[in-house]
């Protein structure tokens, strides 16, 4: 028989982002974060490739961010409410970590494997972050997604993506519960 966990079991079955905006200080300390992180490089990564990577961006490299967004916004023509939200959530953070997609060259280990191996360390940082205490959140949006923001802002080379960026901080307060998916819709037994 398997040794079960209770706790970790518990934490996932009931284990809840915190919405950015709700985030503040105090964030982790670099110690703290590089804690976070190694429990999140412990992500599954099929031919042992490391096909995606971090960048930490404390408060000053989130304000430049920022204003990039504005400016790139504007550039693209969004509507202005598109990019307020968007500079929002980059000026009104503390510390969030970028994590990147950087795919290898392998004749092994399909493209795709390693853009999911990118995803599957977003979602272990973020519950990395919230089993240590600390408020977190993985977000998106238009400019992590804009090729020029991406490799202007942040130096991504071109084969790079930003798989997503997960906000780090002090929860002001604990969301509600959201509704969760019917399992039996969504699942299919097969047992022959």
């Amino acid at each position: 028989m398997p040794a079960p966990n209770p706790a970790a079991l518990d934490f996932l079955l009931t284990r809840r982002s915190r919405p950015a905006k709700t985030l503040t200080t105090p964030v982790p300390d670099r110690a703290t974060v590089a804690k976070i992180l190694t429990a999140a490089a412990r992500t599954p990564d099929h031919g042992k490739l490391e096909p995606w990577r971090f960048i930490v961006l404390q408060k000053q490299a989130l304000g430049r961010l920022a204003t990039l967004v504005e400016t790139r916004g504007r550039d693209l023509g969004l509507p202005d409410d598109q990019v307020a939200k968007a500079v929002a959530q980059y000026q009104n953070a503390d510390l969030a970590v970028a994590v990147v997609s950087s795919p290898r060259p392998s004749e092994k280990i399909p493209r795709i494997e390693q853009v999911y191996s990118a995803g599957a360390v977003c979602l272990a940082l973020l519950n990395a972050a919230l089993a240590a205490g600390w408020g977190a959140n993985w977000l998106s949006g238009w400019a992590s997604h804009d090729p020029t923001f991406i490799r202007t802002g942040l130096g991504l080379a071109e084969h790079e993506q930003v798989a997503g960026l997960i906000h780090l901080g002090t929860e002001t307060s604990v969301p509600p519960e959201r509704p969760r998916p019917d399992l039996a819709a969504i699942t299919t037994w097969v047992d022959q």
